[in-house]
């Protein structure tokens, strides 16, 4: 091509079409890669990996068994190991070592260790060595030898698998049972008790309030509070049942130390024997680990068991934000355009709010913080909840002050979207409606507001998106390590704002910079990752598919 051509090419613009391509192409490309290295490194966790069994010789010549699983292997260059104090041979320039998860971090101190390859034997792949997930301590691997019942042995043998596994079923069957009693029961009757205790309070406060009138109430009361003791002492004696059966059973095992030791059936979530199981066996394992992952309730300070309520806690407050952010952010944008006088003043209030969206996060945390919870909190605690002073109701961070953070942080994208909407619809449109009789307010809700509602809508989304995302404000105004309870339940008025809620985008932070045991949190992290990724496409998708159906339905009816 000579440079004439090349010239004209140029400046043509295909240029810089290519060039975006390029770019739009390449970005898809890293967005998809990173999603695939999330979900492999997520999702991979669940799956049942076989137990390596190998005897490793120490540089004093002692001959170790190891049992776990390999976690990963690297290469590294023997001068970095010398360093380190490991005796490696002179002419050995490479080294590849293993890192294997042994567990038994209740007996053995740690449950991931590097091996040295070179002073690993060949491994292998015992039939009978076991995995337990337990409540405490994480997983467990080693030989089981002995079922016993309150002391005595009751299954030894090829009998011991089928019955340990029934056992396991018993008491988590018994766990599900505890769980609902000491969540939904009793926590129904703290519930009610502390509303009568606040009760009395508020009577207490109240001067004016006749004797007779007080007398009676509380009479009232005292039959109520009695009957709540006396219900709340019923499920008292039925969960200490329960917990006194739920320590019946004990499994005896090895470990590959050889040591012996005890394991609780009641500490046992789920036994498997990886190396025994069919393809089959192990999907179903999977899905049900994966299962309990999505709806289950966190473990071990949220490094085991399921992020539930950190998915509901997300979906809650992303929901409540919504329903915020959306009318203020429409109502402002529609006076801004259709209302306000426009000139200097107006231009200066329009650049403040679209440079709120420049704003760092956790300046809306520390304003949340400082204005939503301490001051207006405080003063609804004054003037609405002065019984339960000092212990604050909405004076502290909670699901509805999360929520107002975030849609004042989004505020300013819902409202340059509904804007944009408004400035799009024709003139020819309003004069048209004008003409035919229609006030200014009829043209504007009637003809206008229908038509710009898709634009209302991609706003919407679009603070959808930041919102299940942002983490740094919500640590100030709402969002806590572990919530004791969801925000929803059976008891009055149901939804309860003043709570404070767990957040997918804090879980993955916590579990992943906070935990004592990184390694085993690690997966969880991608995991959770790709759950946050997931939800955020799905809430995207129905507000996307809301605003398709809008779009049609004005354009029809526009038409």
């Amino acid at each position: 091509m000579s440079l004439v051509n090349i010239k004209t090419w140029g400046k043509s613009g295909a240029p810089w079409i290519w060039l975006n391509a390029g770019a739009v192409a390449a970005s898809m490309v890293m967005v998809l890669g990173l999603l695939a290295l999330i979900a492999v490194r997520g999702f991979g966790h669940f799956w049942p990996h076989d137990l390596m069994e190998v005897d490793v010789t120490s540089p004093d010549g002692k001959v170790e068994r190891v049992l776990g699983e390999l976690v990963r292997s690297e290469e590294l260059a023997a001068s970095v190991l010398r360093d380190a104090g490991e005796q490696i041979p002179k002419d050995v320039r490479i080294v590849e070592r293993h890192l294997i998860k042994q567990g038994n971090r209740d007996t053995l101190g740690r449950d991931f260790v590097w091996y040295l390859k070179p002073r690993m034997g060949e491994p292998r792949y015992p039939l009978n060595a076991v995995m337990l997930e337990r409540r405490e301590w994480g997983n467990f691997y080693g030989y089981p030898l002995e079922l016993k019942e309150e002391g005595r042995s009751i299954a030894q043998g090829d009998a011991l698998w089928p019955e340990l596994q029934a056992r396991i079923k018993r008491a988590n069957d018994i766990h599900e049972a505890i769980r609902k009693i000491e969540r939904q029961d009793i926590g129904n009757v703290n519930f009610r008790m502390e509303r009568l205790r606040l009760e009395e309070r508020r009577m207490a406060l109240d001067p004016n309030m006749p004797a007779a009138e007080a007398a009676q109430r509380k009479a009232q009361m005292a039959a109520e509070r009695a009957e709540l003791d006396a219900e709340y002492a019923r499920f008292a004696q039925e969960l200490e049942k329960l917990y006194r059966d739920v320590r019946r059973d004990t499994l005896v095992a090895e470990i590959m130390d050889g040591r012996k030791v005890n394991v609780p059936v009641a500490n046992i979530v789920r036994a498997s024997q990886p190396n025994a199981m069919s393809v089959f066996a192990k999907i179903a394992y999977y899905f049900d680990r994966f299962g309990e992952f999505i709806g289950g309730y966190p473990r071990e300070a949220n490094t085991e068991g399921g992020i539930f309520p950190a998915i509901f806690g997300t979906v809650t407050m992303v929901m409540v934000m919504s329903i915020i952010v959306t009318p203020f952010g429409i109502l402002a944008a529609i006076y801004l355009r259709e209302y306000a006088k426009q000139g200097p003043l107006l231009r200066l209030i329009r650049v403040s709010v679209y440079n709120l969206a420049g704003v760092p996060s956790i300046v809306f945390g520390v304003f949340g913080l400082g204005f939503f919870v301490y001051f207006l909190g405080g003063s609804i605690d004054a003037l609405f909840y002065p019984e339960a002073l000092p212990s604050p109701t909405f004076g502290t961070p909670g699901l509805f002050w999360a929520s107002l953070t975030l849609a004042l942080l989004t505020l300013p994208v819902v409202i340059v979207a509904t804007e944009e909407g408004l400035a799009r619809i024709p003139s020819s449109i309003r004069m048209g409606s004008l003409a035919l009789g229609a006030t200014k307010a009829e043209t504007l809700w009637k003809v206008v507001v229908p038509l710009s509602t898709p634009a209302m809508m991609t706003g919407l989304i679009l603070a959808i998106a930041r919102a299940a995302g942002e983490v740094a404000p919500l640590m100030l105004v709402g969002v806590v390590k572990l919530a004791p309870t969801l925000p929803i339940d059976a008891n009055a008025p149901f939804i309860h704002m003043e709570r404070k809620i767990m957040h997918l985008g804090f879980h993955i932070y916590d579990v992943g910079f906070q935990s004592p045991n990184v390694e085993a949190a690690r997966p969880l992290v991608y995991a959770t990752s790709l759950t946050l990724v997931i939800l955020i496409v799905l809430l995207n998708l129905t507000a996307i598919s809301i605003r398709n159906h809008l779009r049609e339905k004005y354009r029809s009816e526009s038409d």
